[in-house]
C-alpha cells in the first residue's frame, strides 16, 4: 500500500536535490570522441534516389571532393560510390598547427536497387559537390566503372 505523509508549509519550498539525475549525461559519448584530430571519422556520403519506370536518378552529396577522386561502380543492381580526399602536410618555419579541421581519407556508400542497371546508358555528373547519376533500368548484370563528366 501507500504510505501517506501530511505536507508541512514550512517544506513546501524546500527542492529535493538529486545527484544522480543526469547520470546517464556524464556517459553519453564517453569513449566515442577521438583523441585527436586526425582520426575523426567524415560524415557518409548522403543520397537522394528517385525512380521512374525506365530510370532510377541518385543524387549524392560529395562536398569538398573533386570529380577526380570520386570513383562510381555499377554491377547489376548494386551501385558502390567513393571518395577519397588526401591533405597536404604544410608547415611554415616558426609556426606550429593549434587546430587542423579539415579531413584526410575516404568514404563509401553502396546500395542495391530494385533491378539491373543498364551500364552502356548510364551517366555520371559531378558538380559543385553533388554527384548525379542516371542509371537506366535493365535485366542482365555486367559491371562498368562510369566516367564522371
Amino acid at each position: 500500500m501507500f504510505n501517506i505523509i501530511p505536507r508541512s508549509s514550512l517544506l513546501s519550498n524546500i527542492a529535493r536535490s538529486d545527484p544522480f539525475t543526469n547520470v546517464d549525461e556524464w556517459f553519453k559519448g564517453f569513449g566515442m570522441r577521438p583523441f585527436s584530430m586526425e582520426t575523426e571519422t567524415p560524415s557518409l556520403i548522403k543520397i537522394d534516389l528517385t525512380e521512374n519506370d525506365t530510370t532510377y536518378t541518385v543524387r549524392a552529396e560529395i562536398p569538398g571532393m573533386k570529380k577526380e577522386d570520386v570513383k562510381v561502380q555499377v554491377d547489376g543492381n548494386r551501385v558502390s560510390i567513393s571518395a577519397e580526399t588526401k591533405q597536404e602536410k604544410e608547415e611554415k618555419e616558426g609556426e606550429r598547427v593549434i587546430c587542423r579541421e579539415r579531413y584526410q581519407g575516404s568514404s563509401y556508400r553502396s546500395f542495391t536497387l530494385g533491378s539491373d542497371v543498364d551500364e552502356s546508358k548510364a551517366q555520371a555528373k559531378f558538380e559543385n559537390g553533388v554527384l548525379e547519376l542516371t542509371l537506366p533500368k535493365k535485366s542482365g548484370k555486367t559491371s562498368k566503372q562510369l566516367e564522371i563528366k
